[in-house]
């Protein structure tokens, strides 16, 4: 018979999200206090092995997670999730070969301002301000190279792009 620590586990795994413990407790169709004892029984063992996951418990419920030393290794591994804009943004830095921040915002409408810190944080883009300037100089890093198996984009690619890009507020 399974114990009821690791239904738990299970059923934390499969919902990917906090579970409170009356869901937990329908689920496992037992009952509440059974369920703490198996959370707390659960922490315990996860906390006494060399594991990559750990049960914690947040404002809406328990939740198994990837323990925090191992968040350097999601990022590498797991793709960001970029919307639209953002990757249209991307894709005028990494066409353009550098921009001025200034000169994105003509183009890509004044979204382009977080569109680019998103990108700074997920390491796609690097920005520095040019001793000589005000503003901030943007181009792709090493990480957009690899992540998008981009060695070098055709000069008739980036022809192409310049011609029909236009600026779009909405993203």
């Amino acid at each position: 018979m399974t114990r009821l620590a690791t239904t738990i586990e299970a059923i934390l795994y499969l919902k990917g999200q906090p579970v409170s413990i009356a869901e937990i407790a329908e689920i496992a169709k037992c009952d509440r206090t059974d369920v703490e004892d198996a959370i707390i029984e659960l922490m315990s063992d996860s906390a006494h092995r060399d594991s990559a996951l750990e049960v914690v418990e947040t404002p809406t419920g328990y939740s198994l997670q990837l323990r925090e030393e191992f968040a350097s290794l999601m990022q590498t591994l797991i793709p960001p999730e970029l919307g639209i804009g953002a990757l249209r943004t991307l894709a005028a830095i990494a066409l353009k070969g550098g921009i001025a921040q200034p000169d994105l915002v003509n183009l890509r409408g004044s979204g382009a301002y977080q569109q680019v810190q998103e990108l700074v944080e997920l390491g796609f883009v690097r920005k520095r301000r040019p001793s000589e300037s005000r503003s901030y100089w943007l181009q792709v890093t090493d990480k957009f190279h690899r992540y998008f198996q981009v060695d070098q984009l055709p000069k008739q690619l980036q022809i192409e792009f310049q011609a029909n890009l236009y600026p779009s507020n909405d993203e």
